[in-house]
C-alpha cells in the first residue's frame, strides 16, 4: 500500500451513522413487535422494550443491540438464563432466525429486510458527560442536534446517570450560554411552597410571605430552567406548570398579573413518566409537552464498555485535586471486575468509588476493595463503643447506627421521618462547613435549588 493510500484514524474521529435492519419478536400465540432501535431491552418490567409476562423472567433479562456485525444479545446477568436454539448464552450474535427461551418463555427473533440509518456522535463527549458506548453515541449525535434549538427536553434515567449533567450541556451547547441555568428540584421543595418557588410570590401571600420574590422562572428568564424529578410534581400543581409553558407566562401566589418568562426547560425524571401517564399519576397533556425531545440514559451496568474510559478521566480529575502529580495503576483484572460490577448508584458511585481508591491506592495501584457499602466504610471515623450499662437498668430500646440512632418505640412513620430529620440536619450541617457557610455553593453541590436549601434550613434549624 502506498503512502497515499494511508490515512490517520484520530481517537475521536468515530463513525457517524450505523445502518441498522429492522427485526421481529415474536411469542408463539401472544405478542409479536416490530423493532428498528438499535437497542432495546427484554424483561418482565413494563419499561423493557419487549414485555415479557412471565414470573420466572428477570425484570431486565437481556439486551439486544445492533452494531457493525449484527444484532448482539447479551444476558444481563438473569436469574434463569438465556437460551438461543436450546444453547445457554452470555453474549452472542444472534443469526438471522432463532428461537430464544428466557425463564418459561420462548420467543423468536427474525430478521427484516428494511434498514434504518442512526446517527452516531464522531466524538466520545458532550459537555462533562462520557462514553465511547453506541448508546452514548446515539445519545450525543441526538443532543448536538438539539441543543441549538429551544426545544424542551425529557431526561429519563436512573439516579446518578447524569440527567444534571445533560441539562447543563444543552444549557452551555444552547443559544443562551451566558444566561442563568436554574435547578428546581421538584422532589425537594414541601409541597405548600412549590407553586411559590416556582411562580414567585407578592408581600402577604400566604404566611411568611413578608415581600415580593420571584420564582424560579423568572429567575431562568434569558436561560434554562431544569426541573429536575418532574415526576414528583403534585399532580394539582401540573395544569398550572402546563399552562406556563405554553403561554410563557407565570402568576405570582397572591397577584393577578401575569409575568412573561423566557426561558428554556429541561426535564428530569428517575420513572418512566410514560407508565405513569397510563397509571394516571401524571398528566398526559403535560408528558407531551416536556417529551418534545426525550432521551434515555442506559444505567453504567449496560454500558460497561465505557468504564474504562470514565475510571481514567476521575482518576485524572482526583489526581489534580489532591495529590498531585502522583501516578496510579489499574490492572486489567481490577477493569474486568470494575465492568463486571453491577453499580446500583451508576456514574455518581464509579465516581466515589475512584475518589476512595485513589485516597487509599497502595503504591499507586488501585484496587477493588473499596467497591460499594463496605468500601466506604473505609473512609468513616470508627465510632467508640457504647459503655455498657449498669446492672439492673432494662435493655435499651434504641440503637446507634453511626450518628443516627434508631428509636424503636415509635411508629414505623415517626422513626422514619425522625431519621430523615436528623439524616438532612447532619448532611447540611457538615456541607456548609465544607463551603464555609456558603448557601449557593452548598446548593450547587447537594444538587437541589437554593430556595429550597434555605427552607430546609429553616425548618431544621441549621444556620
Amino acid at each position: 500500500m502506498s503512502n497515499e493510500d494511508t490515512r490517520t484514524l484520530h481517537a475521536d474521529a468515530l463513525p457517524e451513522s450505523l445502518k441498522v435492519r429492522k427485526y421481529w419478536l415474536s411469542v408463539p400465540g401472544g405478542t409479536r413487535e416490530c423493532f428498528d432501535r438499535r437497542t432495546i431491552y427484554v424483561g418482565s418490567a413494563p419499561d423493557n422494550a419487549f414485555v415479557i409476562e412471565d414470573p420466572t423472567v428477570s425484570r431486565v433479562h437481556l439486551k439486544i443491540e445492533a452494531d457493525r456485525v449484527g444484532h448482539r444479545l447479551r444476558d444481563l446477568d438473569s436469574k434463569n438464563g438465556t437460551f438461543v436454539n436450546g444453547i445457554r448464552v452470555t453474549d452472542v450474535y444472534l443469526p438471522p432466525e432463532c428461537r430464544v427461551r428466557i425463564g418459561a418463555t420462548e420467543f423468536e427473533f427474525r430478521l427484516g429486510d428494511e434498514s434504518v440509518e442512526v446517527q452516531l456522535a464522531t466524538r466520545n463527549r458532550f459537555g462533562a458527560m462520557l462514553g465511547e458506548s453506541l448508546d452514548m453515541r446515539e445519545i450525543f449525535a441526538l443532543l448536538a442536534r438539539v441543543a441549538p434549538t429551544m426545544a424542551t427536553v425529557l431526561v429519563e434515567g436512573e439516579s446518578g446517570t447524569g440527567k444534571e449533567l445533560i441539562a447543563e450541556a444543552l444549557h452551555r451547547e444552547g443559544q443562551r450560554p451566558k444566561g442563568p441555568f436554574v435547578i428546581f428540584d421538584c422532589s425537594a421543595v414541601p409541597r405548600d411552597l412549590v407553586e411559590s418557588e416556582l411562580f414567585g410570590h407578592t408581600k402577604g401571600a400566604f404566611t411568611g410571605a413578608t415581600g415580593n420574590r420571584i420564582g424560579a422562572f423568572e429567575e431562568a428568564s434569558g436561560g434554562t430552567l431544569f426541573l429536575d424529578e418532574i415526576g414528583e410534581l403534585p399532580m394539582d400543581l401540573q395544569p398550572k406548570l402546563l399552562r406556563a409553558l405554553e403561554s410563557k407566562e407565570v402568576k405570582p401566589v397572591g397577584s393577578n398579573t401575569r409575568v412573561k418568562v423566557n426561558c428554556r426547560i429541561v426535564a428530569a425524571t428517575n420513572r418512566n413518566l410514560e407508565k405513569e401517564v397510563q397509571a394516571s399519576n401524571f398528566r398526559e397533556d403535560l408528558y407531551y409537552r416536556l417529551a418534545v425531545i426525550k432521551v434515555r440514559l442506559p444505567p453504567l451496568r449496560n454500558r460497561p464498555e465505557d468504564i474504562p474510559l470514565l475510571v481514567n478521566h476521575f482518576v485524572d480529575q482526583v489526581r489534580e485535586g489532591y495529590t498531585g502529580t502522583a501516578k496510579f495503576q489499574i490492572s486489567y483484572e481490577t477493569m474486568q471486575k470494575l465492568q463486571r460490577h453491577p453499580w446500583p448508584g451508576n456514574v455518581r458511585e464509579l465516581r466515589n468509588f475512584v475518589e476512595r481508591a485513589v485516597l487509599l491506592a497502595d503504591e499507586g495501584r488501585i484496587d477493588t476493595r473499596f467497591i460499594g457499602a463496605e468500601g466506604a466504610m473505609a473512609l468513616r471515623a470508627p465510632v467508640a463503643a457504647p459503655a455498657p450499662a449498669p446492672v439492673g437498668t432494662p435493655a435499651a430500646e434504641s440503637t446507634s447506627a453511626g450518628a443516627i440512632t434508631i428509636d424503636y418505640t415509635l411508629p414505623y412513620k415517626d422513626a422514619k421521618d425522625r431519621l430523615t430529620d436528623e439524616f438532612e440536619r447532619v448532611y447540611w450541617t457538615r456541607l456548609l462547613a465544607k463551603t464555609s457557610g456558603n448557601i449557593s455553593e452548598a446548593a450547587r453541590r447537594g444538587g437541589i435549588h437554593r430556595k429550597s436549601l434555605e427552607y430546609l434550613l429553616k425548618k431544621l434549624d441549621v444556620g
